[in-house]
C-alpha cells in the first residue's frame, strides 16, 4: 500500500498522484486517488462488467438451438467465462464504491433503472445461428482492442483483471470465426445467412467504439481516461484498428461489407466509412434497442428468483 504524510494538501497529494501516474506506478485499491479519478473508474469498470454480463445473454438464447452437441458446448462455456468475467470485473469496482457506501445490489439497481449502461451491441437482436458467430469473431474481436488498450491501465486491480480476461477472449473469437468459416464453406443458405447477419451487425460493430471526438458527444470522458493512463488510445484509433484487422478478413470470405463509401486513404490518417447514426446510438443507450428490454427483463426476473441465495449467504 502506498501511503502518504497526512498533513499533505489535497494539491500536493495530487502533484504526487500525477507523478506516480507518469511513472508507470500501479494505483491500488487502497492508496489515495483524487475523485475524478476514482469516478472515472467506478463508471468505465461497472459499464464494463455488465456488459460482459448481459453480452452473456444474446449467445445463451442460442444454446439450446446450437447445430450440434460441440457447438452446444462450446457456447455454455462461452456464456460461463463471460458471466464470470462480469464477477471479477464487479468485484473490482465494489472496492471502489466503498467510500461512497454503494456494493453490487446498486449496481444492479443502477442497471434496472435505466443509470447503468451497458455496451450498444448486446441490446441487438440474434435471429439466426450466423449472430452467434459474428458476436464470437467481430463483437469479441472488436472488444480485444479495447480491453488490449488498457492492459497497462494505471488502476491495478483492473490491469491485473483485464491480464485474465483477454487472454479468454482470445479464445471467444476463435470459436466465434470457427462458427463462421463452417457456415462460409456450406451451402448457399448458409452463406446468404452470414452475409445478412453481418449486414445487420456491421453498424453496431462500428458503433461499439463510441463516437469519435468530444465534438461529437459533448463530453471528454475519453480525453480524462487518457489523462490517467486508464487506457491510451482514443475511440477513433481504436476503431481504425478493428478495421485494419477485419476488413481484409471479412473481404478474404467472400462476404460485402456494407458500406460502398469504405476506402483506405493513408492521407486521410486511415478508413474513410459511413459514419453509424449517432442518434441511434443515443436511443439503444437509453435501452431503446431492438431487445433491450427483454435482456433487462430476463436479468431482472434472474435476479429476483435469485434473491434467497444471496440472503443464505448473508447470514
Amino acid at each position: 500500500m502506498y501511503v502518504l504524510s497526512n498533513d499533505m494538501t489535497d494539491e500536493n497529494k495530487m502533484v504526487r498522484f500525477m507523478q506516480r501516474i507518469e511513472a508507470g506506478e500501479k494505483i491500488e485499491a487502497s492508496d489515495w486517488m483524487p475523485e475524478e479519478y476514482r469516478l472515472t473508474l467506478i463508471k468505465l469498470i461497472s459499464m464494463h462488467g455488465i456488459s460482459e454480463v448481459m453480452g452473456a445473454l444474446p449467445e445463451k438464447e442460442w444454446v439450446p438451438r446450437a447445430p450440434s452437441l460441440q457447438r452446444k458446448l462450446g457456447i455454455m462455456a462461452k456464456v460461463q467465462d463471460e458471466m464470470g468475467h462480469g464477477q471479477l470485473l464487479i468485484r473490482v469496482v465494489e472496492d471502489l464504491m466503498k467510500p461512497y457506501g454503494r456494493n453490487r445490489a446498486d449496481l444492479m439497481h443502477d442497471l434496472f433503472t435505466g443509470k447503468l449502461k451497458f455496451h450498444n451491441v448486446f441490446h441487438m437482436k440474434t435471429k439466426t445461428w450466423a449472430d452467434a458467430g459474428m458476436i464470437g469473431w467481430l463483437v469479441d474481436g472488436a472488444a480485444i482492442i479495447t480491453q488490449t488498450n488498457m492492459l497497462g491501465a494505471s488502476y491495478g486491480p483492473y490491469a491485473r483483471a483485464l491480464k485474465r480476461i483477454c487472454a479468454e477472449e482470445v479464445f471467444h473469437a476463435q470459436h466465434g470465426e470457427a462458427i463462421i468459416l463452417a457456415l462460409a464453406e456450406g451451402t448457399k443458405e448458409q452463406r446468404h445467412m452470414i452475409q445478412e447477419a453481418l449486414n445487420r451487425w456491421w453498424e453496431p460493430l462500428l458503433m461499439f467504439f463510441g463516437p469519435a471526438s468530444k465534438e461529437t458527444t459533448g463530453s471528454s470522458k475519453q480525453d480524462v481516461t487518457i489523462k490517467y493512463k486508464i487506457r491510451t488510445d482514443t475511440n477513433e484509433q481504436l476503431r481504425q484498428r478493428f478495421l485494419t484487422k477485419y476488413i481484409p478478413r471479412v473481404r478474404a470470405l467472400g462476404l460485402t461489407i456494407p458500406d460502398s463509401t469504405l476506402a483506405f486513404h493513408e492521407d486521410k490518417n486511415g478508413w474513410v466509412y459511413k459514419q453509424p447514426d449517432w442518434n441511434e446510438f443515443k436511443k439503444i443507450t437509453r435501452n431503446e434497442g431492438p431487445s433491450s428490454q427483454e435482456r433487462l427483463n430476463l436479468r431482472r426476473v434472474s435476479y429476483d428468483n435469485h434473491a434467497w441465495v444471496r440472503r443464505a449467504l448473508a447470514q
